[in-house]
């Protein structure tokens, strides 16, 4: 894993889209197409927003949706599927994005969800870390051993305080106890990984995917047994990362 920090958000949000943008522009050249990730998160915001000024073909991309709720209509402020055609799709000239519908049956669901991303090779993926160490909605203790794509999990607590602490509802109560996620296994498959990880309150789960060991207790822990990972943090998120380098 390369880790890079920058002084500020944004300077981080810049660089990792930057990075990943390169990195689809390559897999267009080499063969002229590229299937990415994306995430979504209060953490992505500025991500996302470099990301679609790149100059990136994007009628040559084929994108997926990282996880989504259930039981939460795609019109509610904290839709994944809102977040993202409001930040992304509506904003590049994509040549496909596959949603993950919650509004469907959930086992239909993830079956299509499945056969379709089996069929396309994942390029990029961007992803973030939760304050919980989550991967995608892949809480502690995560499944490191399904090769399902897409699975139906269960949020933990602290993943749900997260999402009511950014200001997503106005409960806890309101806050959704199930999702639909892609697994551990298939973000691993992914090519490149960019992940960023902004701010003070990522800084404990940060030191402990770092300094730790790779456990499911830990779930982005796995991250540090792929090759191709760039993981960008600021000076607050890093703050307890042992004997890393800036950039």
């Amino acid at each position: 894993m390369e880790i890079i920090i920058s002084e500020t958000n944004q300077e981080l949000s810049i660089a990792a889209a930057k990075s990943g943008a390169q990195k689809i522009k390559e897999a267009i050249k080499a063969k002229g197409t590229a299937n990415i990730i994306l995430t979504t998160g209060a953490s992505q915001l500025e991500m996302l927003n470099q990301l679609v000024k790149e100059d990136i073909d994007w009628q040559k991309v084929t994108g997926f949706h990282l996880d989504e709720y259930i039981d939460l209509p795609p019109t509610h402020p904290a839709s994944f599927r809102k977040y993202l055609m409001d930040r992304f799709v509506n904003r590049v000239d994509i040549g496909d994005f596959f949603l993950i519908n919650t509004e469907e049956e959930i086992s239909t669901v993830c079956k299509k969800l499945n056969r379709l991303i089996l069929s396309n090779p994942i390029d990029v993926a961007f992803v973030g870390i939760g304050e919980n160490a989550h991967l995608a909605f892949n809480d502690p203790p995560a499944d490191f051993e399904t090769e399902e794509p897409f699975i139906k999990v269960v949020l933990d607590e602290a993943c749900r305080e997260q999402q009511l602490a950014e200001g997503w509802f106005d409960s806890l109560e309101d806050v959704p106890t199930m999702a639909v996620s892609m697994s551990v296994r298939q973000i691993m498959k992914a090519y490149h990984i960019i992940c960023s990880v902004p701010g003070p309150r990522k800084a404990k789960a940060i030191g402990t995917v770092l300094n730790g060991k790779v456990v499911p207790e830990v779930p982005a822990s796995i991250l540090n047994l792929h090759a191709n990972t760039q993981l960008f943090l600021d000076k607050d998120s890093a703050k307890l990362v042992d004997s890393v380098s800036s950039s």
